[in-house]
């Protein structure tokens, strides 16, 4: 018979952090199974079998238990974790979080361009602003003082680069995009919350820059 540990770790509620030793709710960790042929493989949606070895879910926390060795120890058996293993979990968790953005678009909870944006924040529908982070910051404030108009508790997301969110989205130059209440839209906010977790920015204007450069407002192909 399995370990309990090992049997419902996918789904238990905290886990011991390999590295820091904190316990954290399992939701904030990244979990890792060791493969047939030794290597370290990142479980994002902890479902992979076999024992698992969970590390805090910021890439400098995986940046570290890759430096010091630590899955060897925590499998207890020899574990190969390549060296950009914190890179490929940070493209990982975009890739999940942009795959729940393109049901969304799908099931009609997403809508782009500038203007089309700021009527729904005017209308109080959005739950949420995607703005491109190589957007114009004049573009950005703009919209940020249209939710605030709106009286709504809308998120800023800034954490997708334009073309990232083009291929999300199936369309060309996606500068700005409103996300409108749904489960998928939930969804999406989860992922991009956990994206944005391990990047060290969270998900309101993380990535955003500072300056009026990077692509112009009102640019979205309509």
């Amino acid at each position: 018979m399995a370990r309990r540990d090992e049997r419902d770790e996918g789904t238990a509620l905290a886990r011991t952090c390999a590295v820091t030793r904190t316990v954290r709710p399992a939701a904030e960790m990244i979990r890792f199974v060791r493969g047939p042929d030794g290597t370290v493989v990142a479980d994002l949606a902890h479902r992979l079998p076999g024992r698992g070895v969970w590390i805090g879910g910021e890439r400098a926390t995986v940046a570290e238990a890759v430096r010091r060795k630590v899955f060897s120890r925590a499998f207890k058996a020899a574990a190969e974790a390549p060296a950009d293993l914190a890179e490929r979990v940070a493209a990982g968790l975009e890739q999940a979080a942009l795959e729940i953005l393109s049901l969304a678009n799908k099931a009609g909870r997403v809508v782009t361009g500038f203007a089309k944006v700021e009527a729904a924040l005017g209308r109080g529908e959005a739950v949420a602003v995607l703005n491109a982070a190589d957007a114009g910051g004049d573009g950005v404030r703009k919209l940020a003082a249209a939710a605030r108009r709106g009286g709504g508790d809308t998120e800023m997301v800034s954490l997708f680069a334009g073309a990232r969110l083009d291929l999300a989205l199936g369309r060309a130059n996606v500068v700005h995009a409103a996300l409108l209440a749904g489960p998928v839209s939930n969804a999406f906010l989860e992922r991009a919350a956990r994206f944005g977790r391990y990047r060290g920015g969270g998900t309101a204007e993380a990535g955003r820059r500072d300056d009026d450069a990077g692509r112009p407002a009102g640019t979205d192909l309509e």
